[in-house]
């Protein structure tokens, strides 16, 4: 079939056959596949949407696209596991989940991304640990994985190559928010991981991608069968994002914020929640656990054992950082010159947060990308970030400002003031966790 007769049939609303798909997706791969045809069909299937059936062999197709991971020899003892997030401001479980999957007998091969817009990346948080690689050869990935269980590495050019140049036109032709666009882009790399199960955390609130909370829904909905039908178990949790996830706001603060929990030191018990949570759905998608209360068993023995922690630890060793890092971590982790705190300008609770703006004041510090080509600072950020529904007394501060320098720390505050909502009436907080959906759910 030919390229135009595909972008013909999909401009009418027509469905597209198996073998269309795979043809398109091969011209994607191999480059004869042209940008404008690329975005053509990029904003046809944003207009006429895609059914299950072609969501599930465009998924499997950009899968294929490029190498898929093998673990069958020699086979693993467990399964493999891995959890993905559509991205929030101090969302670092994935650093807590991964460690915490291995103590429990899985395998997991996680593959993250760098931060988008106001949200933190994953990738970015662990190089502020000095010396760790997050991009080591498939072999390498796959040694470190068989050895502690665990390993986090940034995509790289060889998994899932056709998403990586569709993503790029979608970025470019407004067609980002595609909904079978978003699920083929997330699951074709997963897949990609060779999997058993997949456990997914789709956030909604004005910090998410999408703060629809129905849009959210369908997202979720659509993950959980398009993933199932591609051939792995996939779980996903609707969570919070009206607020912030965790304690503190940039790639430093986070990694440290990460050791205390593995430590028995938690700071917010949102973020030790909800990891918890998405590690459970993990262990039952994977068949390491009969139900949700022996698997949060062995989620809490893992954790107070410090079996995770030993696992984190190992884990970024493998990777190049330091051994000690979790014994000594100020040793190891950026501090930045000037940390002041915020206050509010009256009294009261808490009663909303722009999560949104948190995050561009963290990326106006330096601890975000404006453009692609933009470094970051690891060291800067906030922490001691308030919650919907605390109230502010005597010295309690909005958040601390770790800044460069003073001028940026004074011009951080006033966006911080501004997204934090005062009243004197306390409101109810938001459920963490909204809604669960698991194969075979309508």
């Amino acid at each position: 079939m030919q390229v135009r007769e595909i972008l013909a049939r999909k401009r009418d609303g027509q469905a597209l056959e198996a073998g269309a798909i795979r043809e398109f997706v091969s011209g994607v791969a191999d480059g004869s596949v042209g940008d404008e045809q690329l975005g053509a069909f990029a904003m046809a299937v944003f207009l006429n949407g895609m059914d299950d059936d072609e969501c599930v062999v465009l998924t499997q197709a950009m899968r294929d696209s490029g190498r898929v991971l093998r673990w069958d020899e020699p086979a693993l003892p467990g399964p493999v596991l891995d959890k993905h997030s559509t991205g929030g401001l101090g969302d670092v479980t994935s650093l807590l989940i991964a460690p915490i999957l291995a103590a429990c007998g899985a395998f997991v091969p996680m593959i993250a991304g760098r931060g988008l817009g106001h949200t933190g990346g994953t990738v970015d948080k662990l190089e502020a640990i000095p010396g760790y690689k997050v991009s080591p050869p498939p072999e390498r990935l796959q040694q470190i994985v068989r050895e502690t269980g665990c390993a986090i590495i940034g995509q790289t050019a060889e998994l899932a190559p056709a998403d990586r140049r569709l993503y790029a036109v979608r970025d470019v032709t407004a067609t980002v928010e595609s909904v079978p666009l978003i699920v083929a882009s997330i699951l074709s790399k997963k897949l990609a991981e060779g999997l058993d199960a997949l456990v997914l955390d789709v956030k909604t609130g004005n910090g998410a991608v999408m703060t629809d909370r129905e849009q959210a829904r369908h997202l979720a909905r659509r993950l959980t069968e398009v993933g199932t039908l591609a051939g792995v178990s996939t779980h996903v949790l609707l969570s919070d994002m009206s607020q912030p996830l965790a304690d503190s706001a940039g790639n430093a603060l986070e990694i440290l914020e990460v050791i205390d929990c593995l430590r028995g030191n938690p700071r917010r018990n949102s973020l030790l929640a909800l990891s918890r949570a998405l590690a459970v759905e993990a262990l039952v998608a994977g068949g390491l656990a009969q139900d949700r209360e022996i698997a949060g068993d062995c989620v809490d023995s893992a954790l107070d054992s410090g079996r995770a922690a030993e696992r984190f630890g190992a884990m970024v060793t493998a990777q190049g950082g330091p051994h000690d890092l979790l014994d000594r971590p100020e040793k190891h982790l950026p501090t930045a010159p000037v940390v002041v705190s915020v206050h509010a300008e009256q009294a009261g609770f808490v009663t909303g947060i722009d999560v949104r703006a948190l995050g561009m004041a963290v990326v106006d510090l330096g601890g975000g990308r404006r453009r692609s080509g933009d470094r970051i600072d690891p060291a800067v950020g906030l922490s001691g970030l308030v919650q919907i529904g605390d109230e502010l007394v005597a010295d309690r501060p909005l958040a601390w400002i770790h800044a460069r320098n003073e001028k940026d720390a004074e011009r951080v505050a006033v966006a911080v003031r501004h997204a934090c909502r005062i009243d004197e009436h306390r409101p109810e907080r938001p459920p963490l966790i909204s809604e669960r959906m698991e194969p075979g759910e309508h």
